[in-house]
């Protein structure tokens, strides 16, 4: 079962399975008014664009959206005793799951809901292997992702364009123990012109998404305006991360081998022609119509 407190992703405040209802014929559904906060979104027009989209990739798969999204209301108290009925949507669980792969995924709550997803609703089906090789992809796009957002503070934070290389490097040399991009691609044997992150395993990316993101906060929350202050801020944090790692008696990312180049996980993947193949009583969605419990 879907639970987002499962500390293999990592702890939201809400769980996935909690929020689940079941309708007076017993199928299980899911209120997207409930699933919003759950995922991350603040307001439900910001929400709405995901959902819709969703319903467009639920036709796109050759499944009828009408089994799996049915309009409803909610009841909401707005103070002395009244209540107002709010717009909504009950879900099936692979309502939610079309959702989540049609959020936003800067949200670190839509990025472990895709990346729990992609893994489980396929395991099944799959070997082991493949189970890795999409939790791979999905951590190291998540990175990308998160590389991304960390340029854009460090641009906020003052650093120029031109030197973002080294804001970068500052944040892999205090994680990789003084060492920078290039440092570590000779000790690893990787290519001058190939993406380091393309060649890291999983548990590697995910110590180095893990220091990008906090780096990414530190600055906002200290409001730094310093291109200084920010390589510096960068260093000291993954230093930290690195100091974690070396508690836990984990191995350090700079003795972690290069992983196979990402492109030929991707091509093997594809290959599989794996698809998302819904269980039976998935497959029929909420059909028999939303009812209150």
């Amino acid at each position: 079962m879907v639970n987002f407190n499962d500390t293999s992703l990592a702890p939201l405040d809400l769980s996935f399975e909690s929020l689940k209802k079941y309708n007076r014929h017993g199928v299980e559904y899911w209120s997207a008014r409930d699933l919003q906060s759950c995922l991350g979104y603040s307001k439900w027009q910001r929400f709405v664009p995901a959902i819709k989209k969703a319903i467009e990739s639920c036709m796109q798969s050759g499944n009828n959206p009408q089994n799996h999204f049915t309009g409803a209301g909610k009841m909401v108290g707005i103070g002395s005793g009244t209540n107002r009925e709010l717009d909504d949507f009950h879900l099936s669980r692979f309502a939610c799951y079309l959702i989540a792969q049609n959020g936003d995924p800067r949200k670190p709550e839509i990025a472990q809901a895709q990346k729990y997803f992609a893994i489980q609703t396929r395991r099944q089906e799959i070997s082991e292997q493949m189970a890795a090789d999409l939790e791979r992809i999905e951590t190291r796009h998540q990175a990308s992702v998160e590389f991304k957002a960390l340029s854009g503070a460090a641009r906020e934070a003052g650093v120029q364009d031109k030197m973002f290389g080294l804001f970068h490097d500052a944040g892999y040399k205090g994680l990789y123990g003084g060492l920078g991009v290039d440092a570590i691609k000779a000790r690893k044997g990787i290519m001058p012109k190939e993406q380091l992150m393309d060649r890291m395993d999983t548990t590697e990316l995910a110590a180095n998404l893990f220091r990008m993101t906090q780096t990414r906060d530190k600055l906002k929350k200290e409001r730094i305006k310093n291109q200084r202050d920010a390589m510096e801020t960068h260093e000291i944090v993954g230093k930290k991360v690195r100091s974690v790692i070396e508690e836990i008696d984990g191995t350090l990312p700079e003795n972690i081998p290069p992983a196979e180049p990402i492109k030929k996980v991707k091509k093997r993947v594809k290959a599989a022609h794996t698809q998302l193949v819904l269980e039976p009583q998935d497959a029929m969605g909420i059909v028999v119509g939303p009812h209150k419990n």
